[in-house]
């Protein structure tokens, strides 16, 4: 790879979407894991342009994301929606600025790389200059699937999800508080209730399930994997759990999973039934590891398994994912 445009071996940076709740937590991520940059900008829509954040003990003036931005960009974080993405990543590609888009714009796109770096840190390389960042439950799936997938191959996989309302934004959070409060605005409650994702018109499954299963087989590299998603908002304001049951293509030992999990660079196990411990979202709120426990045997069929997935959607379902994506980018590039 070429020299960053600094001129050093720091990049310089830029976040669009910065004034959003994932904007906000790349800033609080790439402070809290030291991301060694030259300088950094801020960028958001004309509605925000003008606005001042105060961070490092240095005030950012936040400016229009613009065609103009990436002149001087080595590496940008997308988290504006995809009609943005779709605008401006290729004109940021066009300039040599690698971008981390963490909407679903690029996702499914065959030449676009889609990365969680535990689990395929090398599908991507030098040419690459529009990187997509899973979709939050996709990141904590995979996750956990790819150290059972590397040892026992994987034959099916059902997954159920308890999403935390943050998942729709600041917006999403919003809506619950104002619920509790007793101020409804339409009919689909998310306060003491459930919601579903948004569903195309035609479709039986939500664009949420979609993303998952598909998203799924590229990050594994298992087109044909059989894969069963329903996917849920509930009122919590941060942490998405998961209940899934993966059938192994070959047998295996309980214990041998346990230690598996807990040896997975990523991964938290937390399972001991006698005393109630196993994870929660709130044990995972602001947090970057992906937590595994209710590790079962399921023998109402062969090689089966139960577990019970937890993540900070925000941090690692979004903004963390992205920073590693980021640092993977820099080592390689100050390594060569």
């Amino acid at each position: 790879m070429n020299k960053f445009k600094s001129g050093n071996n720091k990049p310089n940076i830029g976040i669009v979407g910065a004034t959003g709740l994932v904007g906000r937590t790349f800033l609080k991520v790439i402070k809290e894991r030291k991301l060694d940059y030259n300088e950094l900008f801020l960028f958001a829509s004309e509605k925000s342009a003008g606005t001042i954040i105060k961070y490092n003990e240095k005030q950012y003036i936040i400016n229009e994301a613009t065609s103009e931005i990436f002149k001087n960009l080595d590496i940008a974080f997308f988290s504006a929606g995809s009609d943005i993405s779709l605008k401006l990543a290729p004109i940021a590609a066009e300039n040599k600025c690698i971008v981390i888009d963490n909407s679903s714009a690029w996702r499914m796109k065959k030449e676009i790389p889609l990365i969680v770096p535990e689990v395929n840190p090398n599908d991507f390389n030098d040419d690459n200059y529009i990187i997509a960042n899973p979709n939050c439950s996709t990141i904590q799936l995979v996750a956990a699937l790819k150290p059972l997938s590397d040892k026992y191959g994987l034959k099916r996989v059902v997954c159920s999800t308890y999403q935390s309302i943050s998942g729709a934004g600041q917006k999403g959070i919003d809506k619950l508080y104002r619920e509790i409060e007793g101020n409804f605005l339409d009919n689909k409650k998310i306060a003491f209730s459930t919601l579903f994702h948004s569903f195309d018109v035609g479709m039986d499954f939500t664009n949420e399930e979609i993303k998952m299963i598909n998203e799924t087989r590229k990050i594994l590299n298992l087109p044909d994997l059989a894969i069963a998603v329903t996917c849920v908002r509930v009122p919590t304001l941060g942490g998405h759990g998961e209940s899934i049951n993966v059938e192994l293509k070959n047998d295996f030992d309980i214990k041998e999973v346990f230690d598996l999990i807990a040896n997975t660079k990523g991964l938290v196990l937390m399972d001991n039934p006698a005393e109630d411990i196993y994870p929660t979202p709130e044990i995972s709120n602001n947090t970057d590891e992906v937590y595994i426990g209710r590790i079962r045997r399921d023998n109402s069929v062969e090689n089966g398994l139960y577990l019970w997935v937890v993540a900070d959607n925000v941090r690692k379902g979004a903004a963390t994912n992205a920073i590693q994506i980021a640092e993977l980018i820099i080592n390689r590039k100050n390594n060569n």
